[in-house]
C-alpha cells in the first residue's frame, strides 16, 4: 500500500543525510509542511540542531506580495525556524531523493491571527475568545482561508496537497501548559463550549430561526451542572440534544455544517483553479460533521463529492474509515493516518498490522506521522514494516 510520511521543511533543509534516510524508510511520498501552526518540535537526527521553536503560525515559503497587499487577514511568514523558501529548498533535495512530495496546510488554526485580530476569533457563549480558532464565518477569513488554500497547496514541485483544519476549530486545542482538563466535557460539552457567538454566527443562527441571545443563555444553562459535576456531557450528539434541546442543536448544527461545506467548495475549487492537471487534493478529515479540530468534521458523502479523498486518523483503530468507506469511489483515497512515534502514542511496532486493518475498512494507503519526529529505532520499526531498503 502506498505510505507517505509527514515531516516539516526544518527536518530536512541542514541535513544532507535526511532525503535518503525518509526514501530508505519504504515510503513513496512525503507530506511537507507549507503552511503551519505555532509548534516546538525534536529534531532528533538534525546535524545542527535538537528542538525547533516555531513561534507563531506562519507560510514556509515566501507568499506573493500582490495577492496579500493591503489585506487582512494575510499569512505571515516563518522567522528563523524556515527562512526564505525553506519549503521549496526542502522538497528539491526530497526530490532528488526520488520522493513524491505533496504540500501540508494548516488553515483555520492560527494563534497569532487570533492575537492581531481578536474579532476574528470563535467567541464562545460566555464571551472567551479562543484566538487558536478563527471563525470560518466570517466572509474575510473565509476569503482568507480560501486564498492561503491555494497558495500554501500549489507549491513549485508539489503533486498534491492535504488540507488540515478545513472547517471548525473549538475549544479542544494542546495549548502551552494547557489547564482545561478539569472538568470531562465529553462530545456534548464540547459542542456547546465550541459554538461562536461573532457577530457573523449570530446573524448565522437568527438564519435558522433562533435568537442568539437566547441561545447564548440556553448553552450557558445546559453546561452549568456540566461545571458542578452533576450532569454527564457524553451520549454524542442525543447527548447535545438533552442539553440544548433537539430542536434548538439540529438548528445550530445546520448553520454549521452548511458554513464548513461550503467554505471546504471554496477551498477546493481554488486549489484546483491554480493546480496543474492531476493535482490531488486531500482532506484531514472526521466523519462526525459536528466535530472540530484539525481532523475537519465533514459529512462523508459530500467532501468526497469533492474532494479526491480524505486522510484520516486511524492510531488506535481504524473505525473512522468506514463511513467514507462506504461513499467511496474505485479512484476515491482513503488515507489511514497511523502515528510512528512511541513517545506520542504511536506503535510503529504494530505498524504492518496496523495497516492490514486499515485496509480491511477500506484503507487505499497510509500516512505515517511523524517521520522527523521519531526516534531512530520508531523508524526501524517502519522500515521493517514497509520493506524499506
Amino acid at each position: 500500500m502506498k505510505a507517505s510520511a509527514f515531516l516539516y521543511p526544518w527536518d530536512v533543509t541542514g541535513d544532507p543525510a535526511a532525503p535518503g534516510l525518509v526514501a530508505g524508510l519504504g515510503v513513496s511520498r512525503v507530506t511537507l509542511a507549507s503552511a503551519y501552526h505555532s509548534t516546538r518540535a525534536l529534531t532528533p537526527r538534525h546535524p545542527r540542531h535538537r528542538v525547533v521553536t516555531a513561534e507563531h503560525a506562519a507560510v514556509l515559503y515566501p507568499p506573493d506580495a500582490a495577492r496579500w497587499e493591503g489585506r487582512e487577514p494575510r499569512p505571515a511568514e516563518a522567522g528563523d525556524w524556515a527562512p526564505g523558501d525553506a519549503w521549496g529548498e526542502a522538497a528539491e533535495a526530497l526530490a532528488r531523493a526520488g520522493l513524491e512530495v505533496s504540500t501540508w496546510v494548516v488553515l483555520a488554526h492560527n494563534s497569532l491571527l487570533g492575537a492581531r485580530l481578536p474579532h476574528t476569533s470563535v467567541v464562545n457563549a460566555y464571551g472567551d475568545r479562543y484566538p487558536w480558532a478563527p471563525c470560518i464565518a466570517q466572509p474575510a477569513t473565509r476569503a482568507y482561508l480560501t486564498d492561503l488554500a491555494a497558495e500554501a497547496a500549489v507549491r513549485p514541485g508539489a503533486r498534491g496537497t492535504e488540507l488540515e483544519s478545513l472547517g471548525w476549530y473549538g475549544l479542544a486545542h494542546l495549548h502551552a501548559h494547557d489547564k482545561t482538563g478539569g472538568v470531562a466535557l465529553g462530545d456534548a460539552g464540547q459542542y456547546l463550549m465550541s459554538l461562536c457567538f461573532c457577530p457573523d454566527c449570530r446573524a448565522g443562527y437568527g438564519g435558522r430561526g433562533l435568537d442568539a441571545e437566547e441561545l447564548a443563555a440556553a448553552v450557558r444553562a445546559a453546561l452549568e451542572p456540566v461545571w458542578r459535576g452533576t450532569a454527564p456531557s457524553d451520549g454524542g450528539w442525543p447527548g447535545v440534544g438533552k442539553l440544548l434541546g433537539e430542536e434548538t442543536a439540529n438548528a445550530t448544527r445546520a448553520w454549521r455544517d452548511e458554513t464548513a461545506r461550503t467554505l471546504q467548495e471554496a477551498a477546493v475549487a481554488a486549489v484546483r483553479a491554480a493546480a496543474p492537471a492531476g493535482f490531488e487534493v486531500l482532506l484531514h478529515a472526521d466523519p462526525v460533521s459536528y466535530h472540530c479540530g484539525a481532523n475537519a468534521g465533514v459529512d462523508p458523502a459530500h467532501v468526497l463529492s469533492v474532494a479526491d479523498g480524505v486522510v484520516v486518523p486511524c492510531t488506535g483503530g481504524a473505525g473512522l474509515l468506514t463511513p467514507f468507506a462506504e461513499q467511496a469511489r474505485p479512484d476515491t483515497v482513503l488515507a489511514a493516518n497511523l502515528t510512528v512515534v512511541s513517545g506520542m502514542g504511536g506503535s510503529p511496532h504494530t505498524l504492518a498490522a496496523d495497516a492490514s486493518r486499515a485496509a480491511a475498512l477500506g484503507a487505499t494507503e497510509l500516512r505515517l506521522y511523524h517521520a522527523g519526529l521519531a526516534s531512530d529505532t520508531d523508524l526501524a520499526a517502519v522500515r521493517e514494516a514497509l520493506g524499506g531498503g
